[in-house]
């Protein structure tokens, strides 16, 4: 007997019953994203270790702790699994010069690779939608994604959720209160745990995003950014504020609103969902204008965000909002000579029509499969038995009514097309 394997822990497979939930929402994500204007972009999974290094930031727990990294046994290459999306599409975008004289709105969907530690909601091979809009200066483009986001909200039925902004300025405001964070924490290092005291210097911006429940006074007397902001910042944040109020979207100013990533400035925002019992962050983003510069291109404008998909799929269960199981129009059934031949040609016509149309194969009794049809869902079990193929005609049982019908062959799309339409 051969070696039987397992999967990877944190990297699951998604079988038959749980992918027709992810195909109905990738459904109507695509649909609401193309209402917006966007346009789909395809990148690699694997990246030069670099690309990520240098748009993320070295000192954040994804360089330091999570990435899956490796060097190619072949040429040497130091290559990385893409633990998040931004940073490939903006090479992309750059390498192919998407940004010329143009505006680009994109998005993409696919796996991401972190290796954290795994738990409800969270895996080391996950899924994220993410959305791009390059060349926008806003704050209405700031804005219009959020109008969407909320638009989404309210397609899929979810009203638990909970927007949080914040502003950060630019990269000279930040360095002024980075500043101000640094002596406020060094004045109180003996409140600071072995983390936050590694970060007091390479980056005290995400001791402000501790969990530590004995910090917490600590952050929340902590110098506020926005007390840092200059007119320009100040004004593109209000600018902001001011669409959302006037499309009566409600937030909550979160000051330690900062997200993981270094490429972030001006707006950030978080939707926050309890559905799960904890708070989860269901969806993240925010504007990114110098990560364009530093991956080699000129200055310009960029905002974009992710919803993890494991995450929405969670909650959209919890409230009962996914579709009812998926089931079958028509399931054949049929025994006796010629029978197997007749109902090839019969699930053919009748997909045509653009049913759904299970034929059953591995023949059985009539009752074994009737109760495969029962079991399908349909709402009809076509029959065909020898006097049905030698007479041209079926017999219709309807499965909810359990009533019959002998329908001549001619004559069988019509009576289906005027069943279906009722």
């Amino acid at each position: 007997m051969g070696q039987k394997f397992t999967g990877i822990k944190g990297m699951n497979d998604i079988l038959p019953e749980q992918s027709k939930s992810w195909l109905w929402l990738e459904d109507k994500l695509r649909e609401w994203l193309g209402r917006y204007g966007y346009n789909n972009i395809r990148t690699p999974i694997l990246e030069d270790t670099g690309l990520f290094t240098r748009s993320i930031g070295e000192v954040t727990d994804i360089v330091e702790k999570e990435m899956y990294s490796f060097t190619d046994s072949l040429n040497g290459d130091k290559l990385t699994l893409r633990p998040e999306g931004t940073a490939g599409t903006l090479r992309a975008v750059l390498e192919h010069s998407l940004l010329y004289n143009a505006t680009q709105k994109l998005w993409y969907i696919g796996p991401m690779f972190r290796h954290e530690r795994p738990q409800k909601g969270r895996y080391r091979q996950f899924h994220q939608l993410g959305v791009e809009a390059l060349g926008f200066q806003g704050p209405d483009i700031d804005a219009e994604i959020i109008v969407m986001l909320n638009d989404l909200w309210q397609k899929l039925g979810l009203t638990n959720v909970e927007l949080h902004i914040n502003c950060l300025g630019n990269s000279e405001e930040r360095a002024t209160h980075r500043n101000a964070l640094i002596s406020y924490f060094e004045a109180n290092q003996n409140i600071l745990d072995e983390e936050a005291k590694r970060r007091l210097h390479s980056n005290p911006l995400r001791i402000l995003d501790t969990k530590n429940p004995n910090m917490q006074d600590l952050v929340t007397n902590a110098p506020r950014l926005i007390d840092y902001l200059g007119d320009q910042s100040l004004a593109h944040y209000n600018g902001w504020k001011n669409y959302l109020d006037n499309m009566q979207i409600s937030y909550v100013e979160n000051p330690r609103l900062v997200r993981g990533l270094d490429y972030y400035n001006l707006s950030v925002f978080e939707w926050i969902s309890s559905d799960l019992g904890a708070q989860s962050t269901i969806c993240g983003g925010g504007r990114y204008d110098p990560l364009i510069v530093e991956l080699g291109g000129k200055d310009n404008y960029a905002i974009g965000f992710a919803i993890g998909l494991e995450r929405l799929l969670m909650i959209l269960e919890a409230n009962r909002l996914l579709p009812e199981k998926d089931v079958a129009d028509i399931y054949i059934v049929y025994d006796g000579k010629n029978t197997d031949l007749a109902a090839f040609k019969v699930a053919s016509q009748l997909r045509l029509l653009d049913l759904k149309v299970i034929q059953n194969f591995g023949g059985g009794s009539f009752k074994a499969q009737f109760k495969r049809a029962d079991t399908s869902g349909a709402r009809i079990a076509l029959v065909l038995g020898e006097n049905e193929v030698e007479a041209s005609q079926v017999v219709l049982k309807y499965m909810t009514t359990q009533e019959q019908e002998i329908i001549p062959l001619d004559r069988l799309s019509d009576v289906i097309i005027n069943y279906f339409n009722k």
